[in-house]
């Protein structure tokens, strides 16, 4: 008898009949890396889940989902004492098949300590597509922090060049307004990487406003931001006299001599034989001294 046709069966029936899960036991599914059936009540959420908001469209969507397809991608948990598991990644998954109506799903079972349940709930939840920049860098932060990951290790765990984590980090040394600016999508990452490196704090924000504005693309932010950190060197006037040489010098001290006061010699660099000679006193006493001795 010749095979039916799965053609018009539905996409549903299809991805339902290809994507079936073989479970195990829990205890096989520990030592062998396999999939369980556990009962749903019987899960803890991950108490260490960075994420505290869950979108409740995308929950439905994924809610309707499950109820046609099923579980394709299971969750992962560790077991506790009592018959009791916590969960490690997925909580959408889990939350949506509450909703659903599930009682069992399938998940990995494996062994876990706290910090490494800290850890996995940290990169599953950099590995989201919703996060905003301000979101993975905290969330790189705590994995440096609380995991005790070097920049390094940090860049091996999740898969990313080292520059790149970064670049992020360096992000948490804006001040909160640029931020939250940031977190709210009012500029760039890429407006916020040319930021940082203004020391000035007002000159930063002032910048910021700018773009925040909508005047400011993420290239001319650059081409501010490079002007601002560029020295500036004040131009000093030249001096339009001379040094004098050595038969002024002797002129100008002998004039100081004659009149006993002090004498200002300027010799004009201009070549056309300019200049100033400042005859100064401090007293009308030593004026009619001074005029005296000029009209002998």
């Amino acid at each position: 008898m010749a095979k039916k046709s799965r053609l018009g069966k539905g996409l549903g029936a299809l991805i339902s009949e290809s994507s079936t899960i073989n479970t195990k036991s829990v205890q096989e599914s520990i030592s062998n890396g396999n999939i369980a059936e556990i009962d749903i009540d019987k899960i803890d959420i991950n108490p260490f889940q960075p994420r505290l908001k869950f979108e409740e469209d995308a929950l439905n969507d994924l809610r309707a989902s499950i109820k046609e397809l099923g579980i394709i991608q299971p969750i992962t948990l560790r077991k506790l004492k009592d018959n009791k598991f916590q969960l490690i990644s997925g909580e959408r998954r889990l939350r949506a098949s509450k909703m659903a109506g599930l009682k069992k799903i399938p998940a990995f079972i494996r062994e876990a300590n706290d910090q490494e349940m800290l850890e996995f709930a940290l990169v599953e939840n950099i590995q989201r597509e919703d996060l905003n920049s301000i979101e993975i860098a905290i969330t790189y932060k705590r994995l440096m922090d609380e995991c005790k990951l070097t920049q390094e290790k940090l860049s091996e765990r999740t898969a990313k060049r080292r520059s790149t984590v970064a670049n992020y980090l360096r992000l948490l040394t804006l001040s909160p307004e640029i931020q939250a600016g940031l977190r709210a999508k009012k500029i760039t990452m890429g407006h916020a990487r040319a930021l940082i490196s203004v020391e000035d704090p007002q000159e930063q924000l002032k910048v910021f406003y700018q773009a925040v504005s909508g005047e400011l693309s993420v290239r001319k932010t650059e081409e501010i931001v490079k002007e601002i950190n560029t020295p500036k060197f004040k131009k000093t006037k030249k001096n339009p006299y001379k040094v004098l040489d050595n038969n002024y010098k002797s002129f100008q001290s002998n004039l100081s001599e004659k009149f006993s006061a002090k004498i200002d010699l300027k010799i004009a660099n201009s070549g056309k034989g300019k200049g100033k000679l400042v005859i100064n006193f401090k007293s009308e006493e030593e004026l009619q001294k001074i005029i005296e001795m000029m009209g002998k």
